[in-house]
């Protein structure tokens, strides 16, 4: 497997990305991170944590968000995955527009003209309706949108497990076998 971007945006939830990270990081999977202005806010207020402390503690590469040029908006880079987790209604917006402005940003349009694999994970509630014609737009020009939001068939006990279950849906449409979370077998009911 080449390499994942990971991108955390501003939206609540940088949760999500920073599990996400750590996860594929377990995994021996590279990492090359991103993280807006906005994303470093949510992060130390949401998870008391740093981009650098991710980086450090798991490994990924930091990149510079103000950096265009880096190799996760490249065409010709070995990437396999663009994930945009929490992706803001502000990203959200500027991808629909066809906007690269940040390395996030630059990425994400990269992937959709390569064919590569992104997945954007919005976490906003209520959904205006500007959020949900760009992620319609961006499911048809072949993005996978999976909202920030976790089932309850699996009776979570803990926020890590309802972490995990969105965690888990990432991983699934990055093509990673996990164990991450548990599935439905179709015997729960009886």
């Amino acid at each position: 497997m080449g390499e994942i971007v990971v991108g955390i945006s501003g939206a609540s939830g940088a949760v999500y990305g920073k599990r996400l990270v750590e996860i594929l990081r377990s995994r021996d999977i590279p990492v090359r991170l991103v993280v807006t202005n906005a994303g470093e806010i949510t992060l130390k207020h949401e998870c008391n944590t740093t981009k650098e402390e991710i980086a450090e503690a798991t490994g990924a590469l930091l990149e510079d968000d103000a950096n265009i040029g880096a190799k996760s908006a490249s065409g010709s880079a070995n990437i396999d995955a663009v994930v945009l987790c929490p992706c803001s209604g502000t990203t959200l917006g500027k991808l629909g527009a066809g906007i690269g402005d940040n390395l996030i940003t630059r990425s994400a349009i990269v992937a959709l003209k390569e064919r590569r694999k992104l997945i954007i994970v919005p976490r906003e509630a209520p959904y205006a309706t500007v959020h949900l014609e760009n992620m319609t737009k961006l499911s048809q020009w072949g993005a996978v949108v999976i909202p920030a939001s976790p089932g309850f068939y699996n009776h979570p006990k803990t926020i890590d497990d309802m972490v995990d279950f969105v965690v888990a849906r990432i991983l699934d449409h990055i093509g990673l076998d996990h164990d991450v979370g548990s599935r439905w077998t179709g015997e729960e009911i009886p």
